[in-house]
């Protein structure tokens, strides 16, 4: 495991070469969960850059994993600070050369926000579960992860993969539930992004409806939509190989230059 300074905040990452390396790969940047780290995505890069012949880099945010702390409490733009100044700060940083970004849940919002905010050039985005609004599915089951942090062993197993678990959960749940948070909207990103687009979700989300990628599909340029049965918010934990094929074919088919204009697939 190493670390790069990001604006003086020290970020854990691993870099994961793939076992069959393309002569045209281009690097996948892993991006977590509202909750995740660099642990929690246990050994689905890897078997990522596998199948695609890309090699993964996966981060921590500030404040998760053993990234320096971030700072709390969080506001309704945190997700934006995140795309529009970390995440391209990050690949500057690392010389990364036209990454894939593959997001999920927040991290698939920062890779919009990041995707349609900024200049940097990007190969495409890799969504699993992502959100451009807010739902009242997503505060209904928000408020039960409240309910599961007090009465449950919630805090012992996610201190397995955090320095300070609280402040991981307090940091997340606090944002979702305030008040402010309820306008949170990032639509306005999706007609900029240029680079082709997969989005991801599990027919049995707990936290958002199809709406999310479908709003994807209907304002952003190139976008192939997959919907995952018998899957929840995490479709690379209850699906991961339809998933890493899905990843597959779509790395495949952008660095082979054919576009995947607006498809949709239920495997």
């Amino acid at each position: 495991m190493k670390f790069v300074d990001i604006g003086g905040c020290k970020l854990e990452l691993v870099r994961l070469p793939s076992a069959h390396p393309r002569d045209d790969a281009r690097t996948l940047v892993f991006l977590h969960e509202g909750l995740g780290s660099v642990r929690m995505w246990r050994d689905f890069p890897q078997r990522v850059a596998d199948a695609t012949g890309c090699e993964a880099l996966v981060y921590s945010r500030a404040g998760y994993g053993r990234s320096d702390p971030a700072d709390l409490p969080r506001k309704p733009d945190y997700m934006h600070r995140e795309g529009l100044a970390v995440l391209p700060a990050l690949i500057t940083a690392l010389g990364l050369d036209k990454p894939f970004l593959v997001g999920h849940s927040d991290g698939g919002s920062i890779s919009l926000i990041c995707a349609g905010g900024t200049a940097t050039a990007l190969s495409g985005l890799i969504l699993m579960a992502p959100h451009v609004r807010v739902e009242a599915i997503s505060i209904r089951n928000i408020e039960a992860a409240e309910v599961a942090w007090q009465t449950t062993d919630l805090r012992e197993r996610l201190g397995k993969h955090h320095r300070d678990v609280a402040a991981v959960f307090r940091g997340w749940n606090d944002i979702w539930l305030h008040p402010d948070f309820r306008a949170w909207n990032i639509e306005e990103f999706l007609p900029s992004i240029a680079c082709p687009v997969m989005a991801l979700q599990g027919e049995d989300d707990e936290y958002g409806t199809m709406d999310q990628i479908e709003r994807i599909a209907a304002r952003a340029p190139d976008v192939e939509l997959v919907k995952l049965a018998d899957c929840r918010h995490s479709p690379h934990k209850d699906q991961p190989d339809a998933v890493i094929e899905a990843i597959a074919n779509f790395v495949e088919r952008v660095l082979d230059g054919v576009p995947a204009m607006h498809m949709e697939g239920t495997p």
